[in-house]
């Protein structure tokens, strides 16, 4: 990881690591970290049905970090995970009020109309100017939506899966979040 972010350091590109299954948190925020300590092109996903999101995006916030927020969509025991979806959501627009009135940029990673009003009442009422955070959206889902934050005048960033293992990363991300899958067929018959 270091010789990754250290070449796009170098070519003046930013790396976000991404966030898999609870199995792995705990390593992944520690490189993080690590990584932290010597550069400021790297930044992480944290995923806000966690339970331990707020502890996490306070460490993020000290370090004057960069997060991608999700929602999150591993099946995860309640002891780690909120279950409600409005409990997620709120522990989301949280975690992102904390992060973007302390600085941190954030990167809104969501398909979520409410969660997208709240996203815009909090950039409204403090007044963000718009290099402090981006929407981030998947390529085909809820793209009147998309196209809606960007004639706000908002930063979007579309992420398209890529590479050769694209099919199966597709296919795992469709099974791990039904819903995501009917956004798709949506999309793809609405035309």
């Amino acid at each position: 990881m270091r010789v990754i972010v250290k070449e796009a350091a170098e070519q003046g590109r930013f790396v976000r690591i991404d966030m898999e299954d609870s199995s792995v948190t705990e390593v992944t925020l520690a490189i993080h970290r690590r990584l932290r300590e010597e550069f400021t092109n790297v930044g992480v996903a944290i995923q806000a049905y966690m339970r331990r999101t707020q502890d996490d995006v306070s460490d993020i916030i000290a370090m004057n970090g960069n997060i991608r927020l999700c929602k999150g969509i591993y099946v995860e025991p309640r002891t780690l995970a909120w279950k409600d979806p409005l409990a997620v959501n709120r522990n989301f627009a949280f975690a992102m009020r904390r992060a973007l009135e302390r600085g941190v940029y954030v990167g809104i990673a969501t398909h979520d109309e409410r969660l997208i009003w709240e996203a815009d009442a909090i950039i409204r009422e403090l007044q963000l100017d718009k290099t402090r955070y981006e929407f981030q959206m998947l390529l085909g889902v809820t793209e009147d939506l998309r196209d809606l934050l960007i004639a706000d005048g908002h930063k979007l960033r579309v992420y398209v899966p890529f590479g050769a293992a694209w099919y199966a990363y597709s296919t795992r991300r469709l099974r791990e979040n039904p819903k995501m899958a009917g956004y798709v067929m949506k999309s793809m018959f609405s035309r």
